[in-house]
């Protein structure tokens, strides 16, 4: 195991996220979904640019960026993206430009993500009607052959930052988590998009967590097409180690019940996410975390996670997310106006 921590420690990275995150006790969640104990592990709490999961892949993913001398970061995501938003922030930390190629539906104005986009000074190309990943990454790819054109250095960082060395970023996170719980049994839930965040669990748990379960709820993919992906991403990030590829398509544990559509928040989404604020104070967006918890209640309540084992809910992020779906809170419902 020493071996294997110092050829993870050897690999090259920038310091973009607080760490370690810390693991607190949601008591009355797990009393609602009838869990014996519940933790969170906070990723939300990472810092850059309000924090999320995204921090811990783009340590790996823009080293290349800074050793290679490139003067701009570009990559691509949803409307709402937490990877675009925190690649804009952690561009202007390593002094760098920033691109970003969205898309989805037409807006009006700049809220949630989109606000921390503007804020960050990115130059955005926005696909109207069209978040359809193949499309972004042309639309990326042609941005890059323009910034070459003028002289520039363009650094693109793919969907997600999901590359088998932003998978490292979670691989670490697994060893962060046994030396916080030691490595005893564990179902680990987390949401899944790009499958980086996956990836790198479930290679972290079969390194440092042997007895821990990485389950995943998807935002945006089949189970089927997160399997196939997940397996790359692990292969990937295994060769970087050394290591050989030791999962198999049976190894993969996801869900995609709880998608309904991309970027787009569902009613037990919405459910989940007044439920974690108004019994822990816990705040999760409707789109990433608020769809994956409403996965872990669901799976709790069917029997599918064990209640006599610990969870532990990764909490990736998305909370600038909230600004944008006013709605959600639903203030007439609860406030009363009064003039005197």
């Amino acid at each position: 195991m020493r071996d294997i921590t110092g050829r993870l420690d050897a690999i090259e990275r920038v310091r973009l996220a607080h760490l370690p995150t810390p693991i607190v006790e949601a008591p009355r969640l797990a009393e609602h979904a009838g869990l014996r104990r519940l933790l969170i592990k906070r990723d939300d709490m990472t810092g850059l640019a309000m924090g999320g999961n995204k921090a811990r892949k783009l340590e790996y993913d823009l080293a290349g960026a800074v050793s290679s001398g490139c003067d701009l970061l570009i990559t691509i995501g949803g409307t709402q993206s937490n990877h675009a938003a925190m690649t804009a922030a952690a561009g202007r930390r390593l002094g760098l430009g920033v691109k970003l190629v969205l898309g989805g539906p037409d807006f009006e104005r700049f809220g949630g993500n989109l606000a921390l986009d503007a804020l960050y000074g990115a130059e955005i190309r926005y696909l109207v009607d069209d978040d359809d990943n193949d499309s972004l990454a042309a639309a990326m790819a042609e941005w890059v052959v323009e910034l070459r054109a003028a002289g520039r250095r363009p650094f693109a960082v793919p969907l997600g930052g999901s590359t088998g060395a932003g998978a490292l970023g979670y691989v670490q996170a697994a060893r962060e988590l046994a030396g916080q719980l030691g490595d005893g049994p564990l179902q680990i839930v987390t949401a899944v998009g790009s499958c980086g965040t996956l990836a790198g669990l479930a290679l972290g748990a079969r390194l440092f967590l042997p007895r821990a379960r990485v389950v995943g709820i998807s935002v945006s993919r089949t189970a089927r097409e997160i399997t196939e992906r997940t397996l790359e991403l692990e292969r990937e990030a295994a060769g970087l180690l050394g290591l050989e590829a030791a999962m198999a398509a049976g190894d993969v544990e996801c869900y995609d019940a709880y998608v309904g559509e991309y970027g787009v928040p569902t009613a037990a989404g919405n459910d989940a996410v007044r439920t974690a604020a108004r019994l822990e104070g816990l705040l999760l967006d409707p789109v990433y975390t608020g769809k994956s918890m409403s996965g872990l209640l669901d799976l709790a309540r069917r029997g599918v996670l064990d209640p006599a084992v610990p969870t532990v809910f990764l909490h990736s992020g998305g909370l600038p997310i909230v600004f944008a779906f006013a709605d959600l809170v639903r203030p007439a419902a609860l406030c009363t106006k009064i003039r005197r």
